[in-house]
């Protein structure tokens, strides 16, 4: 973007600095990527879509006191957001079994897991995103043992939340990541995005199982539709926060 350093671009954002060293300006991409971007493609009007969706979602977990680093909207794909140094570890939390979960366990699509399993991995590309016990973070420094825990303590009210929400979109929230930021002060804050290409969404209107995919599984699995699919969460969303 002209005039603005750009700061980061990775598959799906770009990041760049403002005025104020405090804040940065997210761009969201059309672009998208699957299987450690093994995959790659276009979602029309993604970009848009993500970054209003994160923006509700982040609004809604502010209100039930969940910190995140989002400030504002510029434009509809852009996001001002406080500057955070980003934990290298994605959590994700799993309600229902589905993706690599039924591939390494042989768990049956579609079992409910309770209470919700938590995972860490390590967000590193060339190393393909591994996942790691918690010895193995620790082992690494990743993260200190008090932030482990507020790692998996605020990823699990994240859950809470959105599960909430989500059940009055008609939505089941299967599973999703979420990625952390500290503050300079230490303060740890929800970064990132939560959209559907980084939650498994399904329409609880739906019953066939490719059918009620919401999210980027439709671009994963080649199941056509993927522009519709984010538009029906993006309107769904936008419904809800106004009924709220």
């Amino acid at each position: 973007m002209s005039g603005l350093e750009k700061r980061y671009e990775g598959k799906a954002k770009i990041l760049y600095a403002t005025d104020d060293p405090d804040i940065l300006l997210t761009h969201y991409k059309d672009d998208a990527t699957a299987f450690n971007a093994q995959k790659r493609g276009s979602i029309a009007g993604k970009g848009e879509i993500n970054c209003r969706v994160a923006a509700h979602l982040f609004k809604v977990l502010e209100t039930q006191g969940v910190p995140t680093h989002f400030i504002d909207c510029p434009t509809p794909n852009q996001m001002r957001v406080r500057a955070v140094t980003i934990v290298p570890i994605e959590v994700v939390v799993r309600n229902i079994a589905a993706g690599s979960l039924c591939q390494q366990t042989g768990l049956e699509l579609g079992t409910a897991i309770a209470p919700p399993l938590v995972e860490f991995y390590y967000k590193n590309d060339d190393l393909g995103d591994p996942m790691l016990t918690v010895d193995r973070l620790l082992l690494m420094k990743l993260a200190t043992p008090a932030q482990v825990d507020q790692l998996r303590a605020m990823a699990l009210k994240v859950n809470e939340v959105l599960i909430d929400f989500f059940q009055r979109c008609n939505i089941t929230l299967v599973d999703f990541k979420l990625e952390f930021g500290l503050r300079p002060d230490g303060t740890m804050l929800l970064a990132d995005e939560i959209s559907p290409d980084t939650c498994r969404l399904w329409d609880q209107g739906e019953t066939d199982p490719n059918l009620r995919v919401m999210d980027k599984d439709r671009f994963r699995r080649d199941l056509g539709n993927v522009e519709h699919a984010y538009q029906r969460v993006l309107e769904r969303v936008l419904a809800q926060t106004a009924e709220t």
